[in-house]
Parts: C-alpha cells; structure tokens; sequence
C-alpha cells in the first residue's frame, strides 16, 4: 500500500515483486493444476463402470455317494401251465357210466393191498369168482334187483333165529343214501326187520341193544359204522349170507362209493376183517348193484 494517498495503490511499486511472485497463483495456472490432477488420476474404462461387482466364489459341496446294487438280470421263467384235472363229470359226458363188474372189485382190492402185503398175503385176498352175484345192468330197482339174487329169500328169513347178527348187510356212501333203499325194498322184504346201521342220529350203543334184544334179517348201513360193531362184537358176521355193495349209485357231485376215499378205505377194511374168508369158504355172497 502507498505511502502517499495520491498514488494508486494497485499500481506496482518499483521495487516490489509481481503478483506472481508475490505467491498469488493466477487463474490460468489454477487451470493448468486442475488438468494435472485430472491426468493423474486413472481414468476407469467404460467395461469397468458398467460390470457388475465382484461376487464371492460358491463352495462346490461334496457330492453324496450312493451305492447302487448291481442290476439283476431278470430271468425269464417260463410257466408251467397246470394240467387240469379231469372231474367226473367231464369223464361221463364223453362216455355213459358203466356197471360194475367183479373185476372192479378185484381191482380195487389190488391196488389197494398191491404195495403192503406180500405174494402169498395178495393170494389169501383174492377173491373166487364162484362168490359174486350177478351184477345189476343198470336196469333193475333195487327190489328187482334182490328177488333175482336171493329167490329164497322167504325160506332163509324164517329160519333165522340168531341175534346179534343179520343175513344180509347192504353197504352204502351215506345214510341218506340208506334211506332211500329201505324205502325201495319195501316189496322184497315183506314183514322182516330192518335195521339203519349208520352213525347219524343214531348212538351205537342204541343199534348194539336192538340187535342183542332181537331177531333182525336186513341191516343197511354205512362201512364205517358197520366197521365198529364189529369190533366191538355188537355184530356178528356167523349168519352173515349176502353182503351187497350200492357200487353204482353216484352223489350229486357224481361220486360213487369207491370214488370216496374215507368210505373207499373203510369198506375195504369190512372186507378183510372176515368177510373175504367168509367168501372164500362160499359161506357169503357178494352183488354189486
């Protein structure tokens, strides 16, 4: 600043230092800093300020192991088809029914006792055929069918005086079936007696009581039951003379009395407890009906 007022006091003195020296930057030079500041700073690309911001890397998880079984070969089985059985039914509708003849019978007895006797036991079951009756044809009744078998039948009846005992057993497959050839005797028998020898609703004991009390000529009955009085001497087989089997007849399931196995087993077990000696020593007779 002057010393003197008349002097301007933004003129310069001669002695002084110029602006710029005095240490007040010019304006051009605040530019020229600014572009170096500017220059020295980087300059970010446009990829860089346009990329998205850097994410943290994903740990990769271990993988599961799995233990896989091995595949199994399928086999490929071929099914056996099952042969169906033949029914009865089916047997018959191809061929009507033939009677019975002795040679059934021996047959049976055959295979029966064939695998459990020897040669000489095989010989003393075998059956004379000078012991069977004529065979029913599949046309006679049942009354029919006795008359032709036994034509003294009257003379043998009032003869008979022994108790406990029977001239003529007749086996059948069920009381049912009993039932009805009692019925169907009625013109054979005339006034004899007739007794059921079958277990239902009857008691042994009963059927053991009426033949020790009294004089009976007919029982017809089941094998099994027929089977027990004769173990236990409520039967005996002394005045035994015919013994028919109901060989023939078929159930509603189209069975006969052999085709049964229970009554098939059991009548073949009435046979050998004496009725086969019996009929070896000609003292029975056998019929097939």
């Amino acid at each position: 600043m002057g010393d003197a007022l008349d002097e301007p006091w933004w003129e310069p003195q001669p002695g002084t230092h110029s602006s710029s020296d005095s240490g007040n930057p010019d304006p051009s030079d605040d530019e020229q800093m600014e572009k170096s500041t500017n220059t020295s700073k980087p300059v970010q690309s446009d990829s860089d300020s346009g990329s998205k911001p850097a994410t943290a890397k994903k740990r990769k998880q271990p993988a599961e192991c799995f233990l896989t079984r091995p595949e199994e070969k399928e086999e490929h089985t071929v099914k056996v088809k099952r042969r169906r059985k033949k029914k009865i039914s089916d047997i018959l509708a191809k061929s009507s029914p033939k009677p019975g003849v002795p040679e059934d019978l021996q047959k049976l007895l055959n295979q029966h006792f064939g695998t459990k006797r020897s040669v000489i036991e095989l010989e003393e079951l075998k059956l004379p055929d000078s012991c069977f009756l004529p065979s029913n044809d599949l046309t006679h009744s049942f009354s029919s069918y006795l008359k032709e078998i036994c034509p003294k039948w009257a003379k043998l009846r009032k003869n008979h005086k022994e108790k406990s005992s029977v001239l003529m057993l007749i086996i059948c497959s069920s009381a049912f079936r009993c039932l009805e050839l009692i019925k169907s005797m009625t013109a054979f028998k005339g006034d004899c007696k007739v007794i059921k020898l079958f277990a239902k609703h009857i008691k042994i004991k009963e059927q053991m009581n009426m033949l020790e009390n009294g004089v009976i000529h007919l029982g017809v009955g089941t094998p099994g039951r027929i089977k027990a009085l004769v173990k236990q001497d409520g039967l005996s087989l002394n005045s035994l003379k015919y013994l028919i089997l109901d060989w023939n007849w078929r159930d509603q399931k189209l069975r006969r009395m052999i085709d049964i196995p229970e009554i098939r087993r059991e009548a073949i077990d009435l046979l050998e407890m004496g009725i086969i000696k019996l009929c070896r020593e000609n003292s029975v007779k056998l019929g097939l009906f």
